[in-house]
């Protein structure tokens, strides 16, 4: 079927043996996905992917989040770009995307499940590779927390909005990223989730909560709230939660939206080429009865 090699890390594991253009049976996709919980980020190297083949294979674990400010594939609309590559003087994605700690669609109320993105330009200085995308480990983050504090937050709610990410990235020094316009404001407003999940592969305890998107637990006074999201980020960014991708150019990462949180690494400048890219996966299907099934 395939081989999983587990990196020496926290968090990670490459899928070799696996062509992501072709066809999966559900045995195939089950074992996936059971990979996918275990390790939180997959790596599939030496992938050659047209947009549809990309498209493809992230329906699969459910419906696609169109983007809001992102260029999309003319012919795929469903595939983002993320990139500062130029062409005729004008960008051809969005080239500043995740460069704080975050989880993609924590802001909806459909959360999201998985991203899956694909390098196809990978920027590369004196040898050295660039533009990584680093991650954290939010089972782990919740098990190193007291238990007196998982006691006293069973219950608690999170309250996160889009427009906290967004208005930081605009706010970033040499950003061109315009503020959201009312129409896209109204198409993302604030979504209500729990603090303390229990993830769907897994069936363990995460810590959902991010500095990107996070604004409010819901059950606390205001000052006690900033306090506790305040304790809550500097937590989960302990470096023993911590791991590092490192890109190769064909590299396809999917990775674990619930149980991860991440920031892309901008140690490149606009004239070393990054070009990604991008599906967003929501979790439409992995909370339903039997999308995982017994192994």
């Amino acid at each position: 079927m395939f081989t999983i090699k587990p990196n020496n890390a926290i968090l990670g594991a490459s899928i070799e043996g696996f062509d992501v253009s072709q066809p999966m049976d559900t045995a195939t996709f089950q074992a996936l996905l059971r990979a996918l919980g275990q390790y939180g980020v997959l790596r599939f190297p030496n992938q050659s992917l047209a947009p549809r083949d990309l498209k493809a294979f992230s329906e699969r674990f459910g419906q696609i989040q169109a983007g809001i400010g992102e260029k999309r594939r003319n012919d795929v609309p469903e595939v983002g770009v993320l990139s500062n590559v130029r062409e005729g003087g004008e960008l051809i994605g969005l080239p500043d995307a995740g460069q704080d700690w975050h989880t993609d669609m924590s802001y909806r109320d459909v959360m999201g499940f998985v991203n899956v993105l694909y390098g196809v330009k990978v920027p590369v200085r004196d040898g050295k590779v660039l533009g990584g995308t680093e991650f954290a480990d939010m089972h782990a983050a919740y098990d190193g927390l007291p238990a007196e504090l998982k006691t006293r937050l069973a219950d608690a709610t999170v309250t996160h909005d889009f427009d906290k990410f967004w208005t930081m990235m605009v706010n970033r020094p040499g950003s061109v990223r315009k503020p959201m316009t009312p129409e896209q404001r109204a198409m993302r407003p604030p979504a209500v989730h729990p603090l303390f999940l229990t993830h769907p592969i897994t069936g363990r305890k995460v810590l959902y909560c991010n500095p990107g998107y996070a604004m409010r637990i819901n059950e606390l006074p205001e000052d006690e709230s900033a306090a506790m999201l305040a304790f809550l980020f500097d937590h989960q960014l302990r470096a023993e939660y911590r791991y590092m991708h490192s890109w190769t150019e064909r590299d396809l990462l999917v990775w674990d939206h619930i149980g991860t949180i991440h920031q892309a690494i901008a140690d490149y400048r606009p004239d070393e080429p990054r070009l990604m890219l991008r599906c967003q996966v929501m979790a439409t299907e992995v909370f339903k009865p039997g999308f995982l099934q017994a192994a």
